[in-house]
């Protein structure tokens, strides 16, 4: 039983989350699948590996190509690759990791929360600044901005960096 990206004799099967199938890999390459990876020669495996004619091979030496992309080779490689469609979307059903929201302290916001500005903040385009120590209840989190949420201060509704408040 070898790996199916680089042929290592010692592998076990795997689940490929969001691909419906199973696959014998490695633990370096089970490796690959989680995280950003640093360059190594162990991945040029993967120069075949795009290759393959099995559908999970080649969805999971995707994400671990996407997983080095700060490698030109890498890089090179998934733009010359060719994953019909549907394998293309199973490749890239890869979970976000979620943002995390935090204030000036390092603790967790959460959409609701009550938060206290810790700083005279102007707010552009309404005319006034918004001082310190107001509270903003009922915060929402901006979906694509960890450093942003939304609040209400003098019923207007702002964005606030979260660099600037500490929740109470």
């Amino acid at each position: 039983m070898t790996c199916a990206l680089c042929s290592n004799e010692d592998s076990c099967e795997i689940d490929l989350e969001g691909a419906n199938a199973t696959l014998l890999l490695c633990e370096i390459c089970t490796e690959g699948l989680q995280a950003p990876l640093e360059d190594s020669p162990h991945w040029h495996c993967l120069h075949d590996a795009i290759w393959s004619t099995e559908g999970a091979t080649q969805i999971a030496a995707y994400r671990v190509l996407s997983n080095l992309d700060h490698a030109p080779w890498a890089r090179d490689l998934m733009e010359i690759a060719y994953l019909d469609p549907d394998r293309l979307a199973a490749a890239q059903n890869i979970a976000e990791p979620a943002l995390i929201h935090r204030d000036s302290n390092g603790v967790q916001l959460s959409s609701g929360d009550t938060v206290v500005l810790i700083k005279d903040l102007p707010v552009k385009g309404a005319g006034f600044t918004a001082k310190r120590g107001t509270a903003v209840r009922n915060i929402s989190l901006v979906a694509d901005n960890a450093g942003h949420i939304e609040g209400r201060v003098e019923n207007q509704r702002i964005v606030i960096l979260t660099a600037f408040v500490k929740k109470s």
